[in-house]
């Protein structure tokens, strides 16, 4: 699964809300204080609801370097809550996101350089409840933002406003699509080069981002196989306009593309690695395209990757004019925006489903709260998720909602 990076790197704003109303500004006489906007009773920040926002909440945190995310990361009781600079927004999380490689950074393999303790996760869904005195041109407090930012793992979290993709609703299918959805989206657009009838395989398809790789390949009127690891799943599949569902539990993939396809297929969309690597290798026709965005399969090893058989790839490349491309989602931020914005529209004008995975099917029932998080990524490397993993972190305020 590709992810954004968190740090420095920025997106340009995604759109924005006029402020409700005139916010009272404050700013501290101390020196080099930060402006930010006056919601201070005594020492504690008011939220819209009235409610003081605590001095500390509840984090996770990764303290030690492990692809095993338990042994990882560490849950933090008392973490102070964070104070929002001039451009920041403080979002109180309502629901976070659940991504594979999220034991890809605990493991401390997209940067190298990075030493523990660092936060951990990467996207939420929540309300302002405090923000700076620039953000608070755009941005006022009780609006609902999604974003995807390192931290999310967490009660309260402070993001750059020009970071905030502003949402109508705290509804966890926004959150779907601010790594998942917007990976497919891309990916498909840049390398896919979809048309009517091209035939395309999708890998892990009923997961986070597999749900969006079919149904945006049957947008294109493309024929969708897909596979997944069960008949509930297969069903799924099939709600989704996926042509031919592949239960490899009970089919064997290889035997079924090159009986029904035995030219091959034009696009392979593969996020599994190993053997169904070589596998979508062997399948691709004269001139077909490999996609990758991620081989789950490995990640849980110590190497983070399963060997593939790439003695003999150039040749085969070669006899069938195929290509191989990988997809990493911070090299595109420039096509972040529209992305994220033909999402959102699609959604909301009914055209997309965004399947989410509360975990109510989990041996110990729906994901709620950060203690759950743990549970929720062990769930997802069982492979019985259907669509986008997420969290719920309730808060007292929820029942004034």
């Amino acid at each position: 699964m590709s992810f954004l990076r968190i740090g420095t790197g920025s997106l340009l704003r995604l759109g924005c809300c006029h402020r409700a109303g005139p916010w009272p500004v404050a700013v501290s006489p101390r020196s080099g204080a930060r402006p930010i906007v006056d919601m201070s009773h005594s020492r504690h920040f008011v939220d819209f609801h009235g409610s003081n926002i605590p001095s500390s909440m509840k984090k996770l945190v990764v303290t030690q370097l492990s692809p095993n995310f338990r042994q990882a990361v560490t849950l933090i009781a008392n973490a102070p809550v964070p104070v929002p600079g001039d451009g920041e927004l403080l979002v109180r999380n309502r629901f976070v996101g659940i991504n594979a490689s999220d034991i890809n950074y605990s493991s401390g393999r997209y940067d190298i350089s990075t030493k523990p303790p660092f936060d951990a996760g990467f996207e939420g869904i929540g309300e302002v409840v405090a923000l700076g005195l620039s953000a608070s041109k755009t941005y006022a407090v009780g609006q609902t933002v999604a974003y995807v930012q390192g931290g999310s793992f967490a009660e309260y979290t402070v993001i750059p406003a020009q970071l905030a993709v502003p949402v109508p609703l705290v509804k966890p299918e926004f959150l779907t699509l601010l790594i998942s959805g917007t990976t497919a989206y891309i990916s498909l657009k840049e390398m896919g080069q979809l048309s009517e009838g091209k035939k395309v395989l999708v890998t892990a398809a009923a997961g986070g981002t597999g749900q969006f790789a079919v149904q945006l390949a049957k947008k294109a009127k493309c024929y969708v196989i897909g596979t997944c690891s069960s008949h509930k799943k297969a069903g799924f599949l099939k709600s989704i306009g996926c042509d031919l569902p592949i239960n490899y539990k009970t089919e064997n993939i290889g035997s079924v593309l090159k009986s029904q396809f035995p030219d091959g297929l034009d696009v392979v969309y593969e996020s599994v690695g190993g053997e169904m690597f070589d596998l979508s290798v062997n399948c691709l026709a004269t001139k077909g395209c490999l996609i990758i965005i991620g081989f789950i399969s490995g990640y849980q090893t110590s190497q983070g990757i399963l060997p593939v058989k790439a003695g003999a790839l150039p040749a085969v490349l070669l006899k069938k004019s195929a290509s191989i491309h990988g997809f990493f989602l911070n090299h595109y931020l420039s096509e972040y925006k529209e992305a994220i914005m033909s999402l959102l529209k699609l959604y909301q004008k009914g055209e997309l489903v965004c399947e989410v995975d509360y975990g109510d099917q989990s041996p110990e029932g729906r994901f709620t709260g950060l203690e759950s998080i743990f549970r929720a990524v062990d769930y997802m490397y069982t492979g019985k998720n259907i669509g986008k993993i997420v969290v719920e972190l309730p808060h007292p305020v929820n029942s004034k909602l």
